[in-house]
């Protein structure tokens, strides 16, 4: 049986920066040409508009 993870390892802003560069990474393989900065903001939540 697998020993259960040490909490004191995990590093929730590293697993948030982990997964916010994924999001990036997967809508950036999807288009032919690059990212627009607002795009990019769109992705990581930065855009405020409704």
């Amino acid at each position: 049986m697998a020993e259960p993870l040490d909490e004191r390892l995990r590093d929730d802003a590293a697993l948030d920066e982990i997964e916010l560069t994924s999001d990036l990474m997967i809508a950036a393989s999807t288009r032919e040409t690059p990212l627009t900065q607002a795009e990019v903001d769109r992705i990581l939540g930065l855009d405020t508009r409704p």
